[in-house]
């Protein structure tokens, strides 16, 4: 489809148009994920050049921070543009020492999807994602409880899509038997190749897929390969990994943070870097 948006457009339902480019607010708040900005009045402004930029998608969760960047969120940007979709987390909770406390009972989900709603300022969330346990190292273990709690809310009119984050391959295809699954976010990255068959399957059934930390877990030569790729090209080892994302599936949409407005822009510009074959060649194999 023809589109403006920063890195193309992804169409997952009828309400549902992403840039391919998006935003992850996780790096808002504080060290850890734990508190307030160190820089407020950057944050503030790191979230108003996204949508200046044409950044339709802004992915968030009430437990970064807790709060802190629902309430930036909010704070910068309501009431929102038209044309923006908020994309939201829930599964976890923080506890006072900054630790992660997986929170998967389903009242406590459809708590927390209340509390997303209140501190973001909506009424409706566009998409939420439900936070697997284990989450980084993906298991089988049945989510139909908690997914079907979400799937409760959707048919409240409180959520209008749902979508799954750190999931296998057969915990996406449980989800679907309950509800439609629009977008999945897993660990994946040009060196970190192990959900390679889940992104094949899900550019073939139309859901997004939105890979995170799409640049961790280098070893030095896999970096040392990807600098050369960068420098050849006149760019950051960033821009190039997240190049590589957009042009490994069509429906991978980028969510990358950043509580700097330079960096930001930067992030930005790998939506318009063309990788040549011979690039493509090179960063293909590192995560081989």
């Amino acid at each position: 489809m023809t589109s403006t948006l920063p890195g193309g457009a992804l169409r997952l339902a009828d309400d549902l148009t992403l840039g391919r480019m998006g935003y992850g607010a996780m790096q808002l708040a504080g060290p850890g994920v734990f508190g307030p900005p160190k820089n407020h009045d950057e944050a503030i402004a790191v979230l108003r050049t996204a949508v200046e930029l044409g950044i339709n998608h802004i992915d968030t969760s009430d437990f970064y921070g807790p709060v802190v960047t629902n309430e930036l969120i909010k704070e910068a940007l309501h009431p929102y543009p038209d044309d923006l979709h908020i994309v939201t987390k829930v599964g976890a909770r923080r506890g006072d020492d900054a630790t992660w406390i997986p929170s998967l009972e389903p009242e406590d989900l459809k708590a927390q999807v209340r509390a997303n709603l209140d501190h973001l300022g909506l009424d409706v969330l566009d998409v939420v994602n439900l936070r697997a346990p284990g989450h980084e190292q993906t298991t089988d273990v049945s989510l139909a409880k908690e997914f079907t709690a979400l799937a409760e809310l959707q048919q409240e009119g409180l959520i209008r899509h749902l979508g799954l984050s750190g999931v296998s391959d057969v915990q996406l295809t449980e989800a679907q038997a309950i509800a439609p699954v629009v977008t999945v976010q897993n660990l994946y990255n040009v060196a970190n190749r192990s959900d390679d068959a889940l992104v094949d399957r899900c550019a073939v059934e139309g859901i997004a897929y939105a890979p995170f930390f799409p640049l961790g877990g280098f070893t030095p030569l896999q970096s040392d390969t990807l600098a050369k790729v960068a420098t050849r090209l006149g760019a950051s080892p960033q821009q190039v990994a997240l190049a590589w994302l957009l042009h490994r599936s069509p429906t991978i949409v980028l969510i990358p943070g950043t509580s700097s407005v330079t960096h930001l822009h930067e992030n930005f510009a790998a939506a318009s870097l063309t990788l040549p074959e011979d690039a493509i060649t090179e960063l293909d194999a590192i995560g081989k």
